[in-house]
């Protein structure tokens, strides 16, 4: 399993970013893949989630209506679409991987196997 992100960068307040996450190594349809941000000194965050099954998607109240994930099942992708961004969206945001049938909860860390290495994301002001 293989989890590769890619589009992070700098940006000022209320830029926009696309984040890029390549999967490969497993059968992606089957899976759910999560979005997760983590700051200096802060936990790991669920940010989104989508189910490759159905594609059902999930948000953590703070970028409702900000951020939109979707997935490109013919290219075993999934993008992390950021718009309005916040300094407090600033940290290195990570994809994830999981069998959808063994998820309970979407934007929970525990919850995944399957990690990328991250890329960074800073907003400034």
């Amino acid at each position: 399993v293989q989890l590769v992100e890619s589009g992070g960068g700098s940006v000022q307040v209320g830029g926009s970013l696309t984040l890029s996450c390549a999967a490969s190594g497993f059968t992606f349809g089957d899976y759910a893949i999560g979005w997760f941000r983590q700051a200096p000194g802060k936990e790991r965050e669920g940010v989104a989630c989508i189910t490759n099954t159905d594609g059902e998607v999930y948000y953590v109240d703070s970028v409702k209506g900000r951020f939109t994930i979707s997935s490109d099942n013919a290219r075993s992708t999934v993008y992390l679409q950021m718009n309005d961004l916040k300094p407090e969206d600033s940290g290195v945001y990570y994809c994830a991987a999981e069998l959808v049938f063994s998820l309970i909860d979407g934007l929970g860390p525990a919850d995944y196997d399957y990690w990328g290495q991250g890329t960074q994301v800073t907003v400034s002001s």
